[in-house]
C-alpha cells in the first residue's frame, strides 16, 4: 500500500505539473479562446439578457417543447450560425479551490490506474506505460472529442486536450512503470 501511496502521490504531482505546463506556459489550450475585440459589448448585452449562470446553446428550444419542434428548429438553422455560452455572472481569480480539487483528482485518477494495472500482478513496465495512455486516451475521447465533435466544434478548440491526454498520461505511466517494477 505504501507503494501504492507513492506512486499515486508523485503521479500525481507529474500529472498536475503537465496540467500546469499545458494551460499556464505551452498554450497547449489556445485554440479553446479565441479573442474578439468586441468582448466587451457581447459580454454587457449577455449580462443584460442572461440572468442566471450556465451554459447556453443558440437558438435552442425552450424547455418542454416538443421533439418536432426540435427538430423543426435544426431544419431551419441549417447552415445559419449558432453558439454555445458558458456564461458566469461574475469572475472569480481565486485558484486555490479549483486547483486543489484538480491535485485531488489527479491523485485518485492514478490511485485507481495503479487498482486497475496490479489486478494481476505488477505488469511490466511497457504495459504500464501502454495501459496508462489508453486510460488518457479513453478519457479524452469519451468526454472532451465525443462531446466537443458532437457540436462540431473546431479541432483546435480540443486538441489540447488531446496533447494532455497523451503526455500527461504517458508520463504518469513512465513513471509508474518504472516505480511498480523497482525491487
Amino acid at each position: 500500500m505504501k507503494k501504492w501511496f507513492i506512486g499515486s502521490l508523485v503521479g500525481a504531482i507529474l500529472a498536475f505539473a503537465w496540467q500546469f505546463l499545458s494551460w499556464a506556459v505551452l498554450e497547449t489550450h489556445a485554440g479553446e479562446a479565441k479573442y474578439t475585440a468586441s468582448q466587451d459589448s457581447i459580454l454587457n448585452y449577455l449580462s443584460s439578457n442572461l440572468k442566471e449562470d450556465g451554459m447556453y446553446m443558440l437558438p435552442t428550444v425552450p424547455p418542454g417543447s416538443s421533439m418536432s419542434a426540435g427538430q423543426e428548429l435544426g431544419e431551419k438553422m441549417n447552415s445559419k450560425p449558432w453558439a454555445v455560452i458558458t456564461y458566469k455572472s461574475a469572475y472569480n481569480n481565486d485558484m486555490a479551490m479549483p486547483m486543489i480539487r484538480g491535485f485531488l483528482v489527479d491523485l485518485f485518477l492514478v490511485f485507481t490506474l495503479i487498482y486497475i494495472l496490479t489486478r494481476a500482478g505488477t505488469p511490466k513496465a511497457y504495459r504500464v506505460l501502454a495501459g496508462s495512455v489508453a486510460v488518457g486516451l479513453f478519457t479524452f475521447l469519451a468526454e472532451p472529442y465525443s462531446m466537443h465533435n458532437w457540436f462540431q466544434t473546431p479541432t483546435g478548440a480540443y486538441t489540447g486536450h488531446l496533447i494532455d491526454a497523451i503526455v500527461s498520461w504517458g508520463i504518469v505511466g513512465l513513471w509508474l512503470g518504472w516505480w511498480l517494477n523497482r525491487k
